[in-house]
């Protein structure tokens, strides 16, 4: 194999172009078993194959600098900066990152997990970059879905006031360009930065001005035809008005033709913009018949595409988006808003049954938010489905534009707590800790099957702030108090239990274990995490000890929240609380992740063992 003789992105300026096209099949078929055999973004990296390998080729990474939107489509890039040797061990526990890591290696110059930050980084690198005199390229990968955040429209316009070299490539997977207008725009886009049509262009200006009387007026007609015409025939007339040089489109699977206009962005002294129009999934007709579906995917068989499913229940996410659909046929009021995860979100189902009230904003988390407020305003019921990590982008949203109006907007947190592989940038630990600064809001974290579907009923009842976490796993079907509030769930020991969510179970199987050894313990059952039910309070106040369990940072959890309300009553109650460090959590399946925690049934033993024997 071809990739297995390259070890830097030296190594590639040496290859043929014979070489680079076995060199691009070695990655597409590297980057196919290894997705499938652990999971991983397998559409977007086949799709960026080519344009990864003449990126390397036309620059100098690390000192010419390479900044990737999301990241999730550097899989081809880590092998070619010399990791290939440990691709096999990505998004494993100690593996390599699934995303660009500072700390994995040199050629990683911003770590990205979350979209539309590429631009504002590459436009702070070079300007650090000019600032020490240092004269390098600086390169901005981001794909189309992403220009729907405003994040990068601010760095756009910032970049223009600079006016120094940047380079942003727009990786375009999405939009069909016809043949004929598509061959217009590179010729009016060779015209337009050909050294010899820009001296040409001063030249004539001078001719025009000098007609005497008239030449203004010439110059300016002419002026006006000009951009007229580039309306009509240019599809990069947004970026030329924001001050950007506009090469493309080209195609993003001819390294010929990707390599001929990197080249050509390397001599401008402004900053360009590089429309490559590329396919999700290229080479893998499964992923390209269905690039959705292989975004981010389990392990799957690749001679038929097929996922390798494990028998159980449904998930949470599977469940949110059932339950929302029989909601909503027997209530017009309710919408739903995703950020550009319709499938992921579970509301593929509600876009084909209520496609009316179903909005997929884009990546643009603040403006779901604020526009779910404007529906709630008038009556509707508005819910917001985003991944956990994502929704930090808008706290500020949800504090001032839904809390402090006392909207009855119900935000969905979806793979709240650990998500396993995906790694620190996509764990959802922080979720707890700020919602419950927001003056207002009622936040659920439901248990399994049977609490899920009643507690968003509730949360689309009560027309108040209301947010639901839950994690990327199976809702089990747990028999449970009909409370929407908290509830002892069995035992009365004066030793008591409580886990956020579904590490209830957990709870539960620790209650059993110390029962058998004469250790009484009792369980609670709290679907609301905030405010603290005062049930809760009034019980933890008697105890002799309180262990909690949250798939949450400690710092402002579950735990320091009842931690705090004892504190308030003076209690002498003993506290336990069990959940992770204020820090970033590495990668590793979510179990894994859980146990290290000690978010477990075997470390709730271990406590009140060590507890009673302290008595």
């Amino acid at each position: 194999m071809l990739l297995e003789r390259i070890n830097s992105p030296q190594d590639l300026k040496k290859l043929t172009e014979q070489e680079l096209s076995v060199l691009a099949n070695d990655l597409r078929t590297t980057i196919l078993s290894g997705v499938a055999e652990n999971g991983g973004h397998l559409a977007s990296n086949l799709g960026v194959i080519e344009l990864t390998i003449a990126l390397h080729r036309e620059f100098d990474s690390p000192e010419d600098k390479i900044v990737w939107d999301v990241g999730h489509q550097t899989y081809a890039h880590k092998m070619l900066t010399g990791r290939q040797q440990r691709f096999a061990t990505l998004r494993k526990a100690r593996g390599l990152s699934g995303f660009p890591k500072r700390e994995e290696s040199s050629h990683d110059v911003f770590n990205t997990g979350h979209s539309t930050t590429s631009i504002s980084a590459a436009l702070g690198i070079a300007e650090a970059l000019r600032l020490q005199g240092k004269h390098r390229h600086v390169v901005a990968v981001i794909g189309d879905g992403a220009l729907t955040g405003g994040m990068a429209w601010e760095a756009l316009n910032h970049a223009s006031h600079i006016g120094k070299p940047l380079i942003v490539i727009l990786n375009d997977n999405e939009m069909s360009i016809s043949p004929n207008v598509g061959a217009i725009a590179k010729y009016l886009n060779r015209l337009r930065t050909a050294p010899l049509y820009q001296r040409t262009k001063r030249d004539v200006r001078g001719v025009l001005k000098g007609i005497p009387r008239l030449g203004d007026f010439v110059f300016s007609w002419v002026t006006r035809f000009k951009s007229s015409l580039k309306y009509l025939l240019v599809p990069g007339v947004v970026f030329e008005e924001l001050g950007f040089t506009y090469l493309g489109p080209v195609d993003g699977h001819s390294m010929r033709d990707i390599e001929a206009v990197l080249r050509q962005a390397k001599q401008l002294s402004t900053p360009v913009l590089v429309h490559c129009l590329t396919r999700k999934g290229k080479g893998y007709i499964p992923a390209e018949d269905s690039p959705s579906l292989f975004h981010s995917a389990p392990p799957f068989t690749v001679a038929t595409g097929q996922r390798r499913r494990t028998a159980g229940s449904a998930s949470f996410t599977e469940l949110l988006g059932q339950t929302l659909v029989e909601l909503a046929d027997s209530d017009i009021r309710i919408a739903a808003i995703t950020a550009a995860m319709l499938d992921g979100t579970g509301l593929a189902a509600f876009a084909l049954s209520h496609p009316d009230r179903l909005y997929d904003v884009g990546i643009a988390e603040q403006h779901a938010v604020t526009f779910a407020a404007g529906l709630a305003a008038e009556g509707m019921k508005p819910v917001v489905v985003v991944y956990s990590t994502f929704m930090q982008r808008a706290y500020d949203q949800m504090l001032h534009d839904v809390c402090l109006q006392k909207l009855p907007v119900v935000i969905c947190l979806d793979r709240a707590g650990v998500v396993g592989e995906d790694g620190e940038t996509h764990h959802g630990i922080y979720d707890l800790s700020y919602l419950r600064t927001m003056p207002g809001l009622t936040v659920y974290a439901p248990v399994g099957s049977e609490d899920m579907p009643r507690l968003l009923g509730h949360a689309l009842a009560i027309n108040a702030p209301v947010a639901l976490r839950y994690p990327k796993d199976n809702a089990k079907p747990i028999e449970l108090p009909a409370t929407t509030t908290g509830e002892l769930l069995c035992g009365f020991g004066e030793i008591l239990l409580v886990g956020v969510g579904p590490l209830l179970e957990e709870c539960i199987e620790a209650h059993l274990e110390l029962t058998k050894s004469g250790i009484a313990t009792s369980v609670y059952y709290c679907p609301q995490v905030w405010p603290l039910p005062e049930d809760l309070i009034e019980k933890a106040v008697t105890a002799q000890l309180i262990v909690t369990l949250e798939d949450n940072v400690l710092a402002g959890g579950f735990g320091s929240s009842l931690s705090e309300a004892l504190l308030k009553r003076n209690a002498k109650t003993k506290m336990c609380c069990i959940g992770f460090e204020n820090g970033f959590v590495p990668q590793a399946p979510r179990q894994v992740l859980l146990a290290e925690a000690g978010l477990s049934a075997a470390k709730i033993r271990e406590v009140v063992v060590e507890h009673e024997q302290q008595q």
